[in-house]
């Protein structure tokens, strides 16, 4: 049974770096709650609220939010004189969050390994902390488990930067502002895994999407996951912006309501 979801959140962010100069990308906000945050509730919604979160970059102002959090969730009044807090209203998931510092400079890979020991036998969620989508988590676990591999990765197709035309005789038939990519199918992260699929992971400078993956692919043990509906990274300004907008409409696309 999957009840851990690990979250890669310990790289630089460079592409964001009018953002990231203060804070780590998964710290960025979207509709006034870090990105993390967002990922977490996708999670969540599918009943998995155990959380291992790899830490590099600015790594201590992910741990001061946690460990802030029912004070920035909560109603409370208090009594600076006697040094007393009094909780009146607590707004908190039910989530036990595992933080990791796995290094500055550690890659992706490098990270996963670090955490290893505080994995169970189980197989276990994981993926980065910079996009959302609306994935089913629930039915990429139901497909990890039925295919026995040791690894899913789940296939996206990537959203297109600008609007779509059908032209016909130099006639605009239709037109679709910024669809899902074209043909080919990319790592959209949210990977379900046997904790075995990271025996091939050699040292701190492994890169997870290079030699590991290669290697379960080559020995038939990587499945892919096709989802085609929304899938959205955080990569620049533009791409934040874009999030921004969705949650600003009141229903974004990867929370449940």
């Amino acid at each position: 049974m999957v009840r851990q979801a690990v979250i890669l959140a310990g790289g630089l962010g460079t592409r964001l770096a009018e953002e990231t100069e203060l804070r780590p990308k998964p710290m960025i906000e979207i509709g006034g709650r870090p990105i993390l945050w967002h990922i977490m509730k996708m999670y969540s919604a599918h009943g998995i609220n155990e959380f291992i979160i790899c830490l590099g970059y600015k790594g201590h102002l992910i741990k001061e939010y946690f460990s802030n959090y029912h004070l920035h969730r909560a109603d409370l009044t208090i009594d600076l004189g006697r040094d007393i807090t009094t909780i009146h209203r607590r707004a908190a998931e039910p989530w036990v969050v595992t933080l990791i510092d796995t290094g500055i400079d550690t890659m992706t890979g490098g990270r996963l390994k670090r955490i290893r020991q505080h994995l169970g036998s189980d197989p276990f969620c994981m993926t980065y902390g910079d996009a959302v989508s609306t994935v089913d988590i629930s039915r990429l676990i139901a497909f990890h488990e039925s295919h026995g591999r040791a690894a899913t990765v789940t296939a996206v197709r990537p959203p297109a930067r600008f609007g779509a035309l059908k032209i016909e005789d130099r006639a605009v038939r239709s037109f679709q502002e910024k669809p899902q990519g074209g043909s080919d199918w990319i790592n959209g992260g949210f990977f379900v895994l046997t904790p075995n699929a990271l025996d091939t992971i050699k040292g701190d400078s492994t890169v997870w999407e290079k030699e590991p993956l290669e290697s379960l692919a080559d020995r038939d043990q990587l499945m892919a996951y096709e989802h085609d509906g929304f899938w959205q990274p955080m990569d620049t300004l533009r791409d934040k912006r874009v999030l921004d907008d969705l949650w600003a409409t009141g229903s974004p696309p990867w929370i449940k309501a």
